[in-house]
């Protein structure tokens, strides 16, 4: 069983990109046109995202962000999770907050009053469920270290980070003050590697990470393989198995393994209906992930309420999830 300080009143602590999501339903023409490179995430500026937006069918507007949908998905489960993120007061800012609040977890980061507005990413959903996104991270880059609420921080079991935090230089110099301090009050640091381009754009400094600052991480086969250089999914495990304490690697329907010196889990799928929309399926698996793993879980049970999260949330469009997880954690796993 995982030891965590006994004093701390909450259980993880995200720190990430603060973001509206704007689903759009299209098709494989509509990408060729606007030369988006399909299952992709691109980051593009206020212009762009404007065009795009424009040019876009009607879409649905949801809260979104990678770490803020785990910190969601934990609330979700019972967990107690604070989200550290900034948005600006904005129409935008002010849906994220009132959606991450009213879940249940803490959220206090006050809005920023100047500068760029609230990050939204448009994610275009095509008929195979595939989803492809362009991200304006406005407001999110403003993050800087003297923002932090070290106070959280200090009072967590888990510290969780995304990876595209790297893009902003401001927003990973925070994050390396978080990660430290947690460490010291004797939490543990959790990192997403977000996104295989992202991995690309950041290899050297993630590598660094994982071997000296991560106890868990997080990826998906197409992450883990990229950060290896590898076309060899268990080459890439092997080479990360010395790093980090405890790895748990999605890989959509083939369901995911988790690592631990040298054990190995393999994780099934839970297939709970059609599938819809693959967005936010590796955040509700973080979720439901380190829910388990802050409660004490087996990491074999952690592996599988993080598959049953993210079983559910492909099976409708956002990556908010629209029933109750602790509901179907009870019906399923119990």
């Amino acid at each position: 069983m995982t030891r965590f300080p006994s004093t701390c009143s909450l259980d993880v602590v995200g720190i990430g990109n603060a973001i509206v999501d704007v689903l759009v339903q299209t098709d494989d023409a509509f990408l060729a046109q606007h030369g988006l490179q399909k299952g992709g995430m691109a980051l593009i500026d206020e212009q762009q995202a404007e065009t795009l937006y424009t040019a876009s069918g009607p879409g649905l507007e949801t809260s979104g962000g990678s770490v803020a949908n785990t910190m969601v998905g934990i609330a979700q489960l019972g967990g107690r999770a604070g989200f550290i993120g900034r948005v600006r007061d904005d129409r935008l800012g002010g849906i994220f907050s009132h959606d991450i609040r009213a879940v249940g977890a803490r959220f206090d980061t006050p809005a920023a009053t100047t500068g760029a507005t609230t990050a939204r990413c448009l994610i275009y959903v095509t008929p195979d469920a595939e989803r492809t996104m362009c991200t304006f991270l406005g407001a999110s880059t403003q993050l800087e270290p003297e923002d932090l609420d070290l106070s959280m921080v200090r009072d967590t079991k888990v510290l969780y980070l995304e990876g595209y935090l790297w893009d902003s230089p401001a927003a990973k110099r925070a994050f390396i003050a978080a990660a430290d301090v947690c460490r010291e009050a004797g939490g543990q640091v959790a990192l997403s590697l977000s996104d295989g381009f992202c991995v690309d754009r950041h290899r050297e400094s993630f590598l660094e990470l994982v071997n000296g600052h991560v106890d868990v991480l997080f990826a998906n086969e197409v992450e883990i393989k990229s950060l290896y250089e590898t076309d060899d999914f268990d080459t890439a495990l092997k080479k990360v198995g010395g790093g980090c304490s405890v790895i748990a690697v999605t890989r959509g329907g083939e369901g995911s393994v988790v690592l631990s010196g040298d054990q190995r889990w393999d994780i099934g799928i839970f297939g709970l209906g059609e599938l819809v929309d693959t967005t936010g399926a590796g955040d509700l698996y973080a979720g439901g992930f380190l829910h388990g793993y802050t409660q004490g879980e087996s990491l074999e049970r952690c592996g599988q309420l993080g598959a049953l999260c993210a079983g559910q949330i492909v099976t409708q469009l956002g990556a908010r999830p629209q029933v109750s997880l602790r509901e179907l954690a009870a019906a399923h796993l119990n």
